[in-house]
């Protein structure tokens, strides 16, 4: 299945199929298909992106042109079974029904998603646009799907975003356009910490010179703004660069819209309505980016009262033109920036433009990217085993999510023989653990921040010791859904772990819900190649009627362990061994 971008394969202008976004996109699809996969294409759409979108049949029509291969509608009906498997011996390449139509999207239902993804067994996001919403078709589906991973346009553009937060060229200025201040101040605090210079064009302009002390209209000052704009100005003042604003505007008369004049930006009389930036402002603007060897456009050049398109815009547009051939690197961001920039210049590189600001916004205020976190990680790790441990070739135990490190760093300090490695996708519980590892002058053991259930194996091959024991305990703990805790176990995980685990490697597993600690058994019985067997060792544990293991085999207890036994209730254990077995 591939979560496709609609604004990006259905727009209603002609389509420059050379462009990169379009070709990447493109790419995905044609690349599965050319390596004989069935391919279930999703997305929604609207009349807006494009006025012809009427009906799935269309659309599909629109996508046949585009990517030079058939594709067939699917009709489904979303509250019962999505599809059955003889309707894909029609065609290759399929479209179900538009997405917008049904609230379960984005609600990220789980039934809806599951399913959206029934008979899916690898699902690709190729919708870079939708990675800061969690949506059913984006988030929702990598629970019930094999492998999740992006697509061609999706890696793309994930590298743009990098690529903006570097600060490898000198000097960096952001040009700042659009509004909401207050919305996007953990961005704007991102930027100034980081760039040698601000330069506001639109609406936040006005919040600036409020916060400075400067006269603005009450109708241009945005409520709860203040507090924000003097931290950004302050911590420009703390790093000691500039932020600027506009020195003057075009401005329209309010009862004569054909009249315009142009005002000093802290003289605005009454009446009067800012549309676009004056020459003045356009002059201070181009001084204060020649020298500019990196510069992020991100915002509309557009103000309250502005057309589509101002004139302001497109002199910006053709300042950064000049730049670009003396080499200086320009990115620009934002629907309304890139048709700007695209209108202005036919060598522009679409390489350089991301057109869904809302993603890049939410990735300066450091949040984690939803669509980009459900997606399988499994890049290969450099891990230089020499200085995570004294001696990298001892037996390495792994806790997959370790938590607070309290087992593992126990277990570390009896077993000196040993080397343990937690792996935890919680940032503040992994830089925790590696204080207590320094603190207490620990060489055995190291923790690692990931998600393990999809990086397991491209870490543990690499380390030249063997794998003699896996431990999971009490998985993501969801107080509120106890029955999905058992969701970390994906198969691919499991197989993993028996494939890395040497002969007479041991499995532990253990959780307060015995629903849970079934399931975990049922899912690595299952999966284990037939390699994993009961371990019984009558000399080591004591097993009650039911194979639980009545106590803890290592002497050593998690923290939520201990909570569990200190409340007076019971943990339900179980180990695992491998054997040659049978493939």
């Amino acid at each position: 299945m591939v979560r496709i971008d609609s604004s990006i394969l259905l727009r209603e202008e002609e389509m420059d199929k050379s462009s990169q976004s379009v070709s990447s996109a493109v790419f995905t699809i044609k690349y599965l298909h050319e390596a004989g996969a069935k391919i279930i294409l999703v997305s929604d759409w609207r009349k807006k992106t494009n006025s012809q979108l009427r009906d799935a049949e269309t659309v599909a029509d629109m996508l046949s042109s585009v990517i030079q291969h058939r594709v067939v509608t699917i009709k489904c009906d979303y509250s019962a079974t999505l599809l059955k498997m003889e309707v894909l011996k029609e065609a290759d390449i399929f479209l179900l029904q538009n997405l917008s139509e049904y609230k379960e999207e984005v609600a990220n239902n789980s039934k809806f998603a599951e399913l959206l993804s029934s008979g899916v067994d690898i699902f690709v996001n190729d919708s870079f646009s939708q990675s800061h919403k969690i949506l059913a078709s984006t988030v929702g589906v990598a629970r019930f799907c094999s492998a999740c991973i992006a697509g061609f346009h999706f890696e793309e553009s994930l590298c743009q975003l990098q690529k903006v937060a570097r600060t490898n060229k000198r000097p960096y200025v952001a040009i700042i356009g659009g509004g909401n201040l207050y919305d996007k101040a953990a961005a704007l605090h991102f930027l100034v910490s980081r760039c040698d210079g601000l330069v506001f064009v639109g609406m936040m302009s006005f919040q600036i010179m409020h916060a400075l002390g400067l006269s603005v209209p009450s109708y241009l000052v945005e409520p709860g703004a203040y507090k924000a704009a003097l931290d950004i100005i302050q911590i420009a003042r703390d790093r000691n660069i500039p932020i600027l604003y506009p020195m003057d505007f075009w401005c329209m008369n309010e009862h004569l819209p054909e009249k315009m004049n142009i005002f000093p930006s802290h003289n605005i009389l009454d009446g009067w309505l800012p549309v676009d930036l004056g020459p003045k402002s356009l002059d201070e603007l181009n001084s204060s980016l020649v020298k500019c060897k990196k510069i992020l456009w991100i915002g509309p050049v557009k103000f309250k009262f502005s057309g589509r398109c101002s004139d302001g815009a497109s002199k910006l547009t053709q300042a950064l033109n000049e730049l670009r051939k003396r080499n200086c690197d320009i990115t620009v961001v934002g629907n309304m920036a890139c048709k700007a920039m695209v209108m202005e210049s036919k060598s522009v590189l679409v390489n350089d433009m991301i057109e869904n600001a809302s993603v890049l916004w939410e990735f300066f205020k450091g949040r984690k990217l939803p669509g980009v976190m459900a997606l399988d990680r499994a890049y290969p790790f450099e891990i230089d085993w020499k200085s995570a441990y004294s001696n990298p070739a001892q037996p390495l135990v792994v806790d997959i999510g370790s938590g607070s490190g309290l087992f593992l760093l126990g277990m570390a300090r009896r077993r000196k023989d040993l080397n343990f490695l937690g792996l935890e996708i919680n940032t503040k519980l992994v830089r925790r653990c590696m204080d207590s590892v320094h603190q207490y002058g620990i060489q055995n053991g190291y923790f690692i921040l990931t998600n393990a259930t999809t990086t397991f194996r491209s870490i543990v091959s690499s380390y030249p010791g063997e794998l003699v024991l896996v431990s999971i305990q009490c998985p993501n703990p969801d107080f509120n859904n106890p029955e999905h805790r058992w969701r970390m176990l994906k198969s691919s995980l499991i197989k993993a772990v028996v494939d890395l685990l040497a002969l007479d490697g041991k499995v532990f597993l253990q959780s307060d819900i015995k629903a849970v600690a079934l399931r975990m058994k049922e899912l690595f019985l299952k999966n284990g190649k037939g390699k994993l067997n009961l371990w019984n060792d009558q000399y080591h544990a004591k097993m009650n009627p039911n194979e639980w293991l009545e106590e803890n085999p290592f002497g050593v207890m998690s923290d939520w362990e201990q909570h569990v036994i200190g409340r007076g209730d019971p943990m339900y254990r179980l180990m695992l061994s491998k054997s040659s077995g049978i493939e």
